[in-house]
């Protein structure tokens, strides 16, 4: 709580974590008052487990809902306090804390069925040579794996170029930038430790995946809304490596996602915003802006997996509410709320970075989910470690110092 004085304190607890259903009446017009009438006020408003008017499942703000500075959970936070329109109403002016009650549980994630990506020493074994992906001192460079990110054509390589940047800070042993002939030298006048290959055509790709040491690959940031970007995704998905589809290589299938479906295996992630998720899933998205007329709202959890499930791999439903889920339905969410609140992190470029990171970890060895976890996860340390002001550039460069304070 701010420690500043308060003129009064407004203890919301009208409802609890049932709530399922459409507020209507003097409940919906009391919720309406609380959200509005206090908002800049000396008043302080704290919520008993949630929100009034927030669905506990889903985060779904049920017609109206209170917009408290604090809330406290009893035993553990539950999925609606991470997700949803309750999760953007919190933003950077709104604290969660949980009250132990004394309960015990076998689960052993703070979220039922969810597991919230905040558990750095599970995320980091890795890297502290614990685990598949980590750094040993015996290793070389191709130890480490060798990732290719594959660029549009002269003045689209920004976003290609930011996830190799990524790729190769978060600990890949090589990084290529595969690029159309006319964009070697615009590439090639910006990056030092990343090579550039000459990419004339689905040929020249194949020549270049040749190489089985290139064991993890990156398309979609730049590459263009055409049929050479479809033809180039299927090229690399018939190649089986370790697969990260982000942007373009996602929009280009807008019309036939089932054709982009067809050709996924296990080792791939999508990593799609919003308006990416709606293009491929859109039967799903349309559930997920539905409102609840009877039980739980459809959630982002619900979405993110059904998703996974229908595209046979990992899927990263980005937002300050990331959620990861596997066609198996293990799912987490990566919660850029509360204390780990990095509004900043809405900047052009930022999912090219993100995109970088997990391909990097996957060429290290990582898992598509495990990659996809621990990506998310950094991308908001670096946002939180540099802070206001940040921009894409500056996502990958912070990286070092985030491995130094976690003691990497």
């Amino acid at each position: 709580i701010p420690p500043v004085k308060f003129d009064e304190i407004i203890i919301d607890a009208l409802f609890g974590t049932g709530l399922t259903r459409q507020l209507e009446g003097k409940a919906f017009e009391t919720c309406k008052k609380l959200s509005e009438t206090y908002i800049g006020s000396r008043s302080l408003c704290l919520s008993i487990d949630i929100p009034s008017g927030v669905c506990a499942d889903s985060g779904s703000v049920l017609g109206a809902a209170v917009s408290p500075e604090l809330t406290v959970s009893f035993h553990a936070p539950k999925r609606g306090h991470y997700l949803g329109k309750n999760a953007m109403l919190a933003g950077q002016v709104s604290d969660l804390a949980v009250a132990d009650i004394g309960l015990k549980t076998r689960n052993p994630h703070p979220i039922e069925g969810v597991c919230l990506v905040n558990n750095r020493q599970d995320l980091l074994s890795c890297f502290l040579g614990k685990g598949i992906g980590a750094k040993f001192q015996a290793g070389h460079k191709f130890s480490h794996g060798h990732a290719l990110m594959v660029s549009g054509g002269v003045g689209k390589g920004g976003a290609a170029r930011l996830a190799a940047r990524g790729a190769l800070r978060i600990g890949a042993g090589l990084v290529t930038l595969a690029c159309p002939a006319s964009a070697v030298i615009e590439n090639a006048s910006q990056l030092n430790a990343i090579m550039i290959k000459s990419l004339k055509d689905d040929d020249t790709l194949l020549e270049t995946l040749a190489d089985h040491r290139i064991n993890a690959i990156c398309i979609g940031p730049g590459a263009g809304v055409s049929p050479k970007t479809q033809h180039l995704v299927k090229t690399i998905l018939d190649a089986k490596r370790a697969t990260v589809l982000d942007a373009d290589a996602l929009t280009v299938f807008e019309d036939a996602p089932e054709q982009l479906f067809e050709m996924l295996h296990e080792k791939c992630v999508l990593t799609p915003h919003a308006g990416e998720f709606k293009r491929l899933f859109p039967d799903i998205h349309e559930k997920l802006g539905a409102p609840a007329t009877k039980g739980p709202a459809y959630s982002k959890v619900d979405a993110t997996r059904e998703a996974a499930k229908r595209a046979g791999c990992v899927v990263l439903f980005k937002g300050p509410d990331t959620v990861i889920a596997d066609p198996s339905g293990r799912c987490s969410i990566n919660s850029a709320h509360y204390e780990r609140s990095a509004p900043w992190l809405a900047t052009a470029g930022s999912g090219d970075v993100l995109a970088g990171f997990i391909t990097g970890l996957m060429a290290r060895g990582f898992s598509p989910m495990q990659a996809a976890e621990t990506a998310a996860w950094l991308h908001v340390e670096c946002a939180l470690s540099f802070g206001p002001g940040l921009i894409a550039e500056d996502i990958p460069e912070e990286l070092p110092k985030v491995f130094s304070k976690l003691g990497v």
